[in-house]
């Protein structure tokens, strides 16, 4: 079984349109708090990033951040995370955080939050790490990107290991079950798709 003790969270700046969304943000930090799960993420105090973290904060949860010296203004980096780590670029970024995490969940967010779960899949797929990727379908929000993923492997472009990869869920519970319950895989070197041996 695959051991978390610190996760990833990719999220937005942004709290998005239905109150559904900063709610399961909150009842992930704080689910995370009580099981004793470290937060490692984007390091800054708006959108469901802040909600996130301050839900984490609040039940006396350990929290990093992570976040570019170039967006320390325009994302308004959070004051009170256990630590705050400044780097130089979005790449740098995304290095520590895999680097400093057992695992990565993914919120509803934008184009930058799609990307950091893509990546992070990517890797998982190329055998680059062996940690749990998950998506947090609140409210459906990922609804059709998890039926692209099915679509993509109807149409030969996707392994249906490499679409196993992402666990989701509905809610925080149910996703940090599916990850806690994922097995490390024992051989990610990447094959072409049609090669399932």
């Amino acid at each position: 079984m695959t051991s978390i003790s610190t996760l990833c969270v990719f999220c937005g700046s942004n709290p998005g349109r239905v109150p559904e969304y900063v709610a399961a943000a909150r009842r992930l930090g704080a689910l995370l708090a009580d099981a004793g799960i470290g937060l490692v993420y984007g390091g800054a105090s708006v959108g469901t990033m802040g909600e996130l973290a301050d839900a984490a904060l609040e039940r006396g949860g350990r929290v990093v951040g992570v976040i570019p010296e170039h967006q320390l203004a325009g994302e308004i980096a959070h004051d009170g995370l256990t630590e705050l780590h400044v780097v130089g670029s979005m790449h740098e970024r995304k290095a520590m955080m895999a680097e400093l995490s057992d695992g990565f969940v993914t919120l509803p967010g934008g184009i930058g939050t799609l990307e950091e779960f893509a990546e992070a899949l990517t890797w998982s797929q190329l055998g680059l790490h062996a940690k749990p990727v998950g998506l947090l379908d609140t409210a459906g929000y990922y609804r059709d990107l998890l039926a692209f993923f099915d679509h993509a492997v109807a149409e030969g472009f996707l392994r249906a290991a490499d679409r196993a990869l992402v666990r989701s869920g509905p809610d925080p519970e149910t996703l940090l079950a599916e990850l806690r319950a994922a097995s490390a895989p024992t051989d990610r070197r990447w094959q072409p798709v049609g090669d399932d041996g």
